[in-house]
């Protein structure tokens, strides 16, 4: 069996034997699942670029758009350039652009790719001088791009409106006006704060429950225009709350990535389809079990999917926005990219400690695609930290 030595809490170092049979690449098609299903996709840095890595984003653009084929071959739609690519966090607006640009193009050489786009604010610097009206111009920019490219919207949720509403009215004013513009039925996306502080007290509300109440009023005054709420709120209680809640025609994307397995079986009353930065990292076995539930077989569903909670809860621990930094680890480890580097920097945001816990997890959950290529790739990472693997 592969083993390798890894440190442990306790600072102490011991070896760990691998025991997870990794779980094959299958490809499959969308119409093999019962639910909808988006991995949000990280973009893959260069790390030969001659550029500032803090100040200015530099792509791998092959590499990244590469990844997009292959969750598409598993039957995967992407959620393209939303959070899990940094954006806000080393993406701008100007690279998203050109992300969109190019994904939208890959998009158009296959029948079966199905993806959308994330539009916001995020070229609108939040501050004491920004209007409303400034909101919903920045809102309108962005969602007409995407339009422009003929490519679906999923409104992301606003910093510069999160910093200038009054109050709910200021949230409704806005939507309203947006989700009136807009050409086809749009997703809706409403970001916690623990993915991003500056977005407490989205909707107007501190209270997670009573800023509900402002988003199903949005929703349910505009539901023509609404294909679907994602809400990333890490609760699985609020998610059913408001998935029974939402209108008949609104389905519910779970962007719950501690509970995903549970809401996406569903219960009695319904169940959620998926918008998830966890299907980037283990994206074989996201694709075998919503196959497998696809044909009612819900026993190797969640055989399939338990096992990548504990992973996926470890990748998403607070500080939570740091999260793409174990997506992007797992995606070196497994061969997808050559390297552990990060647009802005960001492979710095998570310790050693962290990684090596997430490389044993993710070795449980059967999702090192080939753990000789692993173990070698978590033996240079620790070398370069000053521990010698061997």
């Amino acid at each position: 069996m592969t083993s390798i030595n890894l440190p442990n809490a306790d600072r102490t170092i011991s070896p760990y034997t691998l025991t997870g049979k990794p779980i094959p690449f299958i490809k499959h098609k969308a119409s093999d699942f019962n639910r909808i299903a988006y991995a949000a996709a990280h973009v893959v840095a260069d790390p030969l670029a001659n550029n500032d890595p803090w100040l200015t984003p530099a792509i791998d653009w092959d590499t990244t758009l590469k990844f997009r084929h292959r969750l598409w071959d598993l039957g995967l739609g992407v959620a393209e350039a939303m959070d899990t690519a940094q954006r806000g966090m080393g993406l701008g607006w100007m690279e998203a652009q050109e992300l969109i640009r190019r994904a939208q193009r890959e998009a158009r050489t296959r029948d079966d790719a199905l993806i959308a786009y994330g539009a916001g604010t995020d070229h609108l610097a939040p501050g004491p001088d920004v209007r409303i009206e400034d909101i919903v111009r920045a809102y309108e920019e962005q969602v007409g791009f995407v339009e422009g490219e003929r490519g679906r919207v999923i409104l992301m949720a606003s910093r510069a409106l999160a910093a200038a509403a009054k109050g709910p009215d200021d949230y409704a004013q806005v939507y309203q006006r947006i989700l009136t513009q807009v050409k086809q039925p749009v997703i809706l996306h409403w970001l916690g704060e623990m993915f991003d502080p500056a977005l407490a007290g989205y909707w107007g509300q501190a209270d997670h429950d009573a800023a509900m109440d402002i988003c199903l009023d949005v929703i349910a005054a505009n539901a023509d225009k609404v294909d679907g709420i994602k809400i990333s709120l890490l609760s699985k209680d609020k998610e059913i709350a408001m998935r029974r809640r939402l209108p008949a025609s609104v389905k519910m994307y779970t962007g719950d990535d501690f509970n995903y397995a549970e809401l996406i079986a569903g219960d009695e009353a319904g169940a959620s389809h998926a918008l998830l930065g966890i299907f980037d990292a283990i994206a074989p076995a996201a694709s075998a079990g919503l196959a497998a539930l696809g044909k009612a077989d819900t026993t190797a569903f969640f055989e399939l999917l338990e096992p990548t909670v504990p992973l996926s809860r470890h990748i998403f621990a607070a500080p939570t926005r740091f999260y793409k930094t174990g997506v992007v680890f797992l995606a070196y480890l497994n061969g997808l990219q050559d390297h552990f580097t990060m647009i802005g920097g960001q492979q710095s945001t998570r310790s050693l400690q962290h990684l090596a816990e997430l490389f044993r997890l993710a070795d449980r959950a059967r999702v090192l695609a080939d753990p000789d290529l692993a173990v070698a790739r978590m033996k240079a990472m620790l070398n370069v930290n000053g521990m010698v693997a061997e």
